[in-house]
C-alpha cells in the first residue's frame, strides 16, 4: 500500500549548471515561459506562475551542463535530522549540514548525496513567493508552467535507488513498470521517478501546466522556436498525465505535462505484468511516434556535479 511521506513534502525546485546563461534564460524565459525572480551570488532563479520561490536556479560554468541538486521541501525542521540520522545505513552522505538558504524564499536546509552521487537539498520553511498582481495582466500566463510535476534520474540500480528514496526520504513506490520505478510522497502519482538505465544522469523535469490546451499550445510554441516535440503528444500509463517532451540547450530533456493524477493511501502499486502496451504503443491515445532518437541520447547526457 502506498503512503504520503512523513519526511518530505513536494519536489520543490532543480538547480543546473549551464556553459550559457543567455541562452538559458532565452529558452527559460521566452519560450518555457518562466519568470526571471532574483539573481544572488552568480545564480539565477526562474519561478512559475505558482507558489514555490522558484523552479529553475542556473548558474554558469564552463563545460557540460550538470544538476547541481534537486530540492525537495520538508514537512518539518526535525525531518532534517531524521534525513541525516538515516544516511549512513543506506549509503549516503552529508554534503552540508543544516544551514541558512541564501536564496529566493530563504528557509533552512541540508544537502545530501545517495552512493550514486545524485544530490539533494532538503529544506525546510521557505517561504512561498507572494502574489504577483502583474500576472493577471501578463499574456503568457495561461501557458505558463505552475509548479514542477517531477523529476526523472536515470539509475543502473533501480532497486538500491529505490530503497534510498524509502529509507532516507520516506517515499514510497506508487507504480514499477519494465522500465521505470515511479515514487511518491504526496498526492501526486510521482514526484520523482528513476529510469532503469546503464547511467546515473538527469532523464527529465516536467513542469506542471495548467491544462491539456497549454500542454497543446506550448507544443507548436517550441516548435515555432526550433525545439520540435521529441515525444508526445500522449498520455501515460502511471500517473495518467498528458505530455510533451523536447530537447531543449544543452541537451536538457524538459516535459510540459498537465492532469497528474491524484492518489491516496488506498492506490494499490501495479508492476510491469500489469502495464503492458500493445504493439506498436507507448501511451493511452497512440498517436504519437515512439521517443525520437535525440531524446533517448540526451536523456543520458546531463549528469550530477559530482559524478
Amino acid at each position: 500500500m502506498t503512503h504520503a511521506s512523513s519526511r518530505i513534502k513536494a519536489l520543490r525546485s532543480v538547480s543546473l549548471q549551464v556553459p550559457d546563461m543567455n541562452l538559458a534564460l532565452k529558452f527559460f524565459n521566452d519560450i518555457w515561459h518562466l519568470l526571471n525572480v532574483g539573481q544572488q551570488d552568480g545564480k539565477v532563479f526562474l519561478a512559475g506562475s505558482g507558489h514555490d520561490a522558484f523552479l529553475i536556479s542556473l548558474i554558469e560554468k564552463p563545460g557540460p551542463a550538470k544538476v547541481v541538486d534537486v530540492t525537495l521541501r520538508a514537512h518539518h525542521l526535525k525531518n532534517l535530522d531524521e534525513i541525516k540520522a538515516s544516511l549512513t545505513d543506506n549509503n549516503g552522505r552529508l554534503l552540508e549540514d543544516t544551514h541558512q538558504v541564501n536564496e529566493p524564499g530563504a528557509g533552512q536546509a541540508i544537502t545530501v548525496c545517495d552512493g550514486d552521487g545524485r544530490i539533494f537539498k532538503i529544506i525546510h520553511g521557505d517561504q512561498p513567493r507572494a502574489f504577483d498582481a502583474s500576472l493577471e495582466s501578463n499574456s503568457k500566463l495561461k501557458d505558463m508552467p505552475i509548479r514542477l510535476a517531477h523529476t526523472v534520474l536515470n539509475s543502473d540500480k533501480v532497486d538500491v535507488s529505490q530503497k534510498f528514496m524509502e529509507n532516507v526520504f520516506d517515499f514510497c513506490l506508487s507504480d514499477r513498470t519494465k522500465i521505470m520505478a515511479f515514487m511518491r510522497c504526496n498526492d501526486d502519482h510521482h514526484s520523482i521517478a528513476f529510469g532503469d538505465t546503464d547511467n546515473n544522469a538527469l532523464n527529465h523535469i516536467a513542469f506542471l501546466m495548467p491544462d491539456l490546451d497549454s500542454v497543446m499550445r506550448g507544443g507548436g510554441r517550441l516548435k515555432d522556436n526550433g525545439f520540435p516535440i521529441a515525444w508526445g503528444p500522449g498520455r501515460h500509463g502511471p500517473g495518467n498525465n498528458a505530455f510533451n517532451y523536447f530537447v531543449g540547450p544543452f541537451d536538457l530533456v524538459v516535459e510540459y505535462t498537465s492532469e497528474v493524477q491524484q492518489i491516496d493511501d488506498s492506490y494499490k502499486a501495479r508492476y510491469p505484468k500489469d502495464w503492458q502496451w500493445p504493439s506498436g504503443r507507448t501511451d493511452h491515445w497512440g498517436i504519437s511516434a515512439p521517443p525520437s532518437d535525440d531524446l533517448k541520447r540526451a536523456q543520458k547526457l546531463i549528469g550530477f556535479v559530482n559524478q
